[in-house]
């Protein structure tokens, strides 16, 4: 299967026809503006102003219909720039409604606002005319909003993206606290977060604490709360580095309930970070797609949901540059003349997609043989660096989840491109 940009480029301007209504909607976040114009870009009627609610979606709606009735026009193509997140409750309205919604980037409609009156000048007005410039010009991309389960994924991912991050900014704080008030805690447990060193940080977090212990005293302290507890020699090792302590025993009592606050937040985030996982895991089984998915060797299931979450259905997405091309992980060079730019990812996509798409080949690279062989051939006999080698594998793991999933098969080892036949 084929699949050139240029020639999607081509058909995106080919199916807009002289019977094509072709409106811009600049979005904000209480009052929209749309413009409208034909396939050539006359523009038609008078600009509408509307609200972000009920009345402001039947007043929008009812313009279109006299702009359509006055013009004999047919068909009927609506382009947004896809604003932060006020744009989505209009967008799945519109699709309520049966019309052919359609995003345009950013990036374009700033490139292109001075294509009407060679103006730098930005307004709502101006850029609601630019955006339906684009859409008849062909420079638009099919609106692919998640439904069903897959909109369930997404918001899971979204939700558990959070967590990690609150996650990892907890775990350091932690870490901060025991390189000021215990900095020789890490001698005696190398992984603060081990049952062992949670039970110790709660009992005795403090050098000051731990000086007026024996050794036999501490390790009787662990007994309650843990069946296979620690040996003694654990025990004899951290009341040693306690008596060895540099730290200040200053304002000891805020200082542990900081110790204590930290680590309430650190078992609720993992908490919640687990019963994401499991109901996002629950998902995937429902999903026949993360079924094929999950049978190529070195895919986990959260790399799987992140991706799905990110993608939606794979089966909207012919090739597999498409997917590639949305993560933001397609070539761009910038030459000119005897001047050879540079080539680079774009990173003009979404970067949820591009960062389990990473991680999903580096771990392919390690797991699976297939992969494993097609970097080494890369790395040793294309002499390419390996962060260029992990970027082209993205592309093939792109093509083969797409052919997958298109094909309704699992992953065969042997349709994978080897070594010998990678040039």
């Amino acid at each position: 299967m084929k699949f050139k940009q240029h020639d999607a480029q081509n058909q995106r301007i080919e199916r807009i026809t002289s019977n094509h209504l072709v409106i811009g909607i600049d979005i904000a976040k209480e009052t929209q503006v749309a413009r409208a114009v034909t396939y050539r870009g006359i523009e038609l009627g008078r600009p509408c102003s509307f609200k972000n609610d009920d009345l402001g979606f039947q007043k929008f709606l009812s313009w279109i219909k006299s702009l359509q009735k006055q013009h004999n026009k047919t068909g009927i193509i609506i382009g947004m720039e896809p604003t932060g997140h006020y744009w989505l409750n209009l967008a799945w309205w519109l699709l309520e409604q049966g019309f052919e919604v359609v995003t345009v980037n950013p990036y374009h409609v700033k490139s292109n606002k001075e294509n009407r009156d060679n103006s730098p000048t930005k307004s709502d007005l101006k850029d609601a005319l630019v955006i339906a410039d684009m859409v008849k010009n062909g420079y638009y991309s099919p609106l692919r909003l998640p439904t069903g389960n897959y909109q369930a994924l997404r918001i899971l991912m979204s939700d558990r993206e959070f967590v990690v991050k609150q996650f990892i900014t907890i775990q350091n704080q932690i870490h901060r606290w025991l390189d000021i008030w215990f900095p020789e805690y890490h001698r005696v447990f190398k992984d603060w977060s081990c049952k062992t060193s949670l039970v110790t940080l709660r009992l005795f977090p403090l050098p000051s604490e731990l000086k007026t212990l024996s050794p036999e005293e501490v390790y009787a302290e662990w007994k309650p709360y843990m069946k296979r507890r620690a040996s003694i020699s654990f025990a004899r090792a951290l009341v040693e580095q306690a008596q060895q302590s540099i730290a200040q025993n200053i304002a000891p009592a805020q200082v542990k309930r900081s110790l204590l606050f930290l680590l309430d937040q650190y078992e609720h985030l993992s908490e919640q970070l687990k019963q994401l996982e499991q109901e996002a895991f629950s998902l995937l089984k429902v999903i026949p797609q993360a079924q094929s998915l999950l049978t190529i060797p070195g895919i986990g299931k959260i790399i799987v949901a992140g991706i799905l979450a990110e993608t939606g259905d794979l089966r909207m997405y012919r090739h597999g540059r498409q997917v590639l091309r949305l993560a933001g992980l397609h070539l761009g060079e910038d030459s000119s003349g005897k001047h050879k730019g540079q080539v680079r990812i774009t990173k003009r996509g979404r970067s949820g997609l591009r960062k389990f798409l990473y991680l999903a080949v580096l771990h392919l690279v390690v797991n699976n043989e297939e992969f494993k062989s097609l970097h080494h051939f890369y790395t040793r006999t294309k002499k390419m660096k390996k962060v260029h080698s992990i970027i082209k594998l993205c592309g093939k793991l792109s093509r083969i989840m797409v052919g997958i999933v298109h094909q309704d098969l699992f992953y065969v080892p042997e349709k994978v491109v080897t070594a010998t036949t990678a040039a």
